[in-house]
């Protein structure tokens, strides 16, 4: 994070939340319910999975709101990434269970990391696009969705060529982030836990 200082909503929020304040509860849940439901229910595919991990996600903000710390990023980055640990954590004891029920032993764990991963790159890549600045998404939209190329997105979006190219290059530098490779080595212990 570029800046140390959290953003002046993250910081009352949190402050509110130590409080004990249940509309401070409601507030953020207006706010990133969607968002939480949203990445649950790409990893899990299933709705009332997804709306188990959204109650679970708020209740663990609910009870350890110190938990969140602003110097390693925004509040709805915190939240997305328990809402995502979550979700994959609830993923890997499915497909445990299911395995372990079938009387197979392992022939799946690829499968399922796979799976996690494709799931963690399609959220970040949501993340990122939601998150970026409206005049680089805008550009974005009208180049994948209507198939337009830089000179008709600049015609719509009322700029020059050169400014539409350059708002392409940064959504498209934005977006290729969204791809960690996977880790050569094991995780350490207790990365992915639940909450």
């Amino acid at each position: 994070m570029a800046n140390d200082a959290p953003p002046r909503w993250d910081r009352r929020m949190q402050q509110r939340l130590a409080r004990g304040e249940a509309a401070a509860l409601g507030e953020l849940y207006d706010r990133f319910a969607s968002l939480i439901h949203h990445l649950a229910h790409r990893v899990l595919e299933d709705e009332d999975a997804a709306d188990r991990i959204t109650r679970e996600v708020f209740a663990y903000v609910w009870e350890n709101p110190d938990a969140y710390d602003p110097k390693q990023g925004s509040l709805r980055s915190w939240i997305a990434t328990l809402a995502h640990r979550q979700a994959v954590h609830r993923l890997r004891s499915r497909t445990t269970e299911d395995s372990d029920s079938e009387g197979e032993g392992g022939g799946d764990d690829v499968a399922v990391e796979e799976r996690v991963r494709d799931a963690s790159v399609a959220a970040r890549a949501d993340y990122i696009v939601t998150s970026m600045p409206a005049p680089l998404r805008a550009a974005l939209e009208l180049a994948y969705f209507d198939r337009r190329d830089y000179r008709q997105a600049a015609a719509a979006l009322g700029v020059t060529e050169d400014e539409a190219r350059r708002r392409l290059r940064l959504g498209l530098q934005l977006l290729s982030t969204a791809y960690v490779p996977p880790p050569r080595t094991t995780a350490p212990p207790g990365y992915g836990r639940a909450l």
